[in-house]
C-alpha cells in the first residue's frame, strides 16, 4: 500500500511538472522578447519600423473598447464593497479619509517627482501621429481661450445621456455615473443590493477576461509600438524608457521610507518589523505582480498582528479598490513622462485637472496586474491632452513597473489596516508583543 501510494505521489509529482507552464507561454516573457524585436527591427531597418506603427494602434483601440464599462463596474463594485459607512460606524469613516489623504499624497509626490527628475525630456520629444496631435493641440487651446472654459468643462463632466457617456468615451461622465450608482447601492438594503453586487462582480469578472484576451495581443502591440518609436526616434527612447523605471523604483523606495515610515512613527509602529512579518508576501508579489495573490495570506496574518479580525475584513479588501498608493505613482509620473517624451506643455492648473481625474480613475484600478495599465490609460483618455499612442511604450516596460507598484499597494494596504485599527481602538498591543520575538528571531 504504501509503495502504491508513493507511486501514485511520484505521478502526481510527474504530471504537475510536466503541466508547469513554459517560458515562452508567459506573457511578461513574450513582451521583454517582443521589446528586443521591435528595438532591433528599429535600429536595423528604421523606414520599415516606422510603417509597423499599425500594429500598436489596433491593440490601444482594443485596449480603449473595454475602458469605459471596466472603469464603470470597478468603481460601482467599490464604492458598494465598502458597505454602509453608517453601519461600520467609525472603521469605514477612518479608513475611508485616510485612504483619500495618502492616495493624494502619493498622486502629488508622484507630479513632483516626475517634474523634478525630467523623466521622458531626454528623448527628444516623440512624433506623435497627427491625428493625436490636433486633438492635443485643440484640447490645449480649449483650455486656455476663455474665461467661460472651466463653466463648460464643469458642465461637461455631468452626463445628459446614460448610455451617451458610455458611446461617446466620456470617461469623466462615466466616473460621475459610477460615483453616483455606486452610492445609489450604499442606500439600497443590503438584501436588495446583494444580487446588483453579485451582478455587477459577475460581469466584471467578464470583462477582466475580455481584456485577458486583448492582452494576449500586447506583445504585438509592443512591439509595433518600440519599433516605431526606435526607428523614429534612435536610442533615445531606450535610453528614456530605462531611466523612466530607475528613476520609478527610486520614488517608490522613497514613498516606502519616507511616507510610510513618518506615518508608522506617528502611530508607534515599526515599519521594518512589520515589513519582516509580511516578507513571504512581499517575496510572492516580487514574483507575481499581482496584489490579489496575497489578499488572502493578508487575511489571515494581520489579525495575528493585533488588527481585529473585523477591520482586518473591512479596511483590507476596501483599501484594495480605494488605496493604491503604488499605482498613483505610477499613474502620475506616466503622465508627466508622456508630456516630456510627445513636447506637450502642461500649465500647472492643467495639472491640476489632471490630478483631479487620477483621485477618480485611481479608485477603478484593478486588483490583479495589468489593472493599473488599464486605469492609467483611462486617464490619458479622459485628460484629452495626452497622445495616447505613447500608452503602447509605457506598456512594454510596465512589467517592470507593475512589480514595484503593487508591492507598494500591497504595503500601502497593510500599514493602513494596522493604522486605521489603531485609530479605532480595534488594535490588541498584546498580541503584537507575542510575535515580537518570533519575527525578531525568524
Amino acid at each position: 500500500m504504501a509503495m502504491a501510494t508513493a507511486t501514485q505521489s511520484d505521478i502526481a509529482a510527474h504530471a504537475a511538472v510536466k503541466t508547469k507552464p513554459r517560458l515562452w507561454s508567459n506573457l511578461g516573457f513574450q513582451v521583454a522578447l517582443s521589446m528586443v524585436l521591435g528595438i532591433g527591427v528599429g535600429l536595423i531597418w528604421p523606414d520599415f519600423a516606422a510603417s509597423l506603427k499599425i500594429l500598436g494602434d489596433i491593440f490601444l483601440r482594443l485596449i480603449k473598447t473595454a475602458v469605459a464599462p471596466l472603469v464603470f463596474l470597478t468603481v460601482a463594485a467599490g464604492i458598494a464593497a465598502a458597505g454602509d459607512i453608517k453601519r461600520v460606524g467609525k472603521v469605514g469613516l477612518i479608513a475611508m479619509i485616510y485612504f483619500e489623504i495618502v492616495s493624494t499624497i502619493a498622486l502629488t509626490l508622484g507630479l513632483v517627482a516626475g517634474n523634478l527628475i525630467g523623466v521622458g525630456k531626454n528623448l527628444g520629444h516623440i512624433t506623435a501621429s497627427a491625428t493625436s496631435m490636433k486633438g492635443a493641440e485643440a484640447a490645449a487651446k480649449a483650455a486656455s481661450s476663455s474665461h467661460t472654459t472651466f463653466d463648460q468643462f464643469l458642465l461637461n463632466v455631468f452626463p445628459d445621456n446614460f448610455i451617451g457617456a458610455f458611446a461617446r468615451g466620456e470617461l469623466l461622465q462615466v466616473l460621475v455615473i459610477a460615483l453616483i450608482f455606486g452610492f445609489g447601492l450604499m442606500a439600497l438594503s443590503p438584501e436588495k443590493r446583494a444580487p446588483i453586487e453579485n451582478g455587477l462582480n459577475a460581469i466584471s469578472t467578464a470583462f477582466f477576461e475580455f481584456i485577458h484576451i486583448i492582452m494576449r495581443l500586447a506583445p504585438i502591440g509592443t512591439f509595433g509600438a518600440v519599433a516605431y518609436a526606435v526607428g523614429a526616434n534612435g536610442t533615445a527612447v531606450l535610453i528614456s524608457l530605462a531611466y523612466f523605471v530607475l528613476s520609478f523604483y527610486a520614488v517608490i523606495i522613497l514613498f516606502i521610507v519616507v511616507v510610510f515610515g513618518a506615518i508608522c512613527a506617528l502611530f508607534r509602529i515599526s515599519l521594518f518589523h512589520l515589513l519582516r512579518y509580511i516578507r513571504d508576501e512581499i517575496i510572492i508579489m516580487l514574483g507575481t505582480a499581482s496584489s490579489e495573490s496575497v489578499l488572502p495570506r493578508l487575511l489571515e496574518k494581520l489579525p495575528a498582528y493585533g488588527a481585529s479580525k473585523q477591520t482586518v475584513g473591512l479596511v483590507l479588501p476596501t483599501g484594495y479598490a480605494f488605496n493604491l498608493d503604488g499605482t498613483s505613482l505610477f499613474m502620475s509620473m506616466g503622465v508627466i513622462f508622456l508630456a516630456n517624451a510627445y513636447g506637450v506643455s502642461l500649465s500647472w492648473e492643467q495639472e491640476l485637472g489632471i490630478l483631479a481625474i487620477m483621485v477618480l480613475t485611481s479608485k477603478g484600478a484593478a486588483t490583479v496586474s495589468g489593472g493599473s495599465f488599464v486605469v492609467f490609460a483611462a486617464t490619458v483618455t479622459a485628460s484629452g491632452i495626452l497622445p495616447i499612442e505613447g500608452l503602447a511604450l509605457i506598456f512594454g516596460v510596465y512589467r517592470f513597473l507593475s512589480i514595484a507598484l503593487s508591492t507598494c499597494n500591497v504595503i500601502g494596504n497593510t500599514v493602513a489596516t494596522i493604522v486605521v485599527a489603531k485609530l479605532a481602538g480595534e488594535f490588541d498591543e498584546t498580541a503584537r508583543d507575542r510575535l515580537d520575538a518570533v519575527v525578531s528571531g525568524a
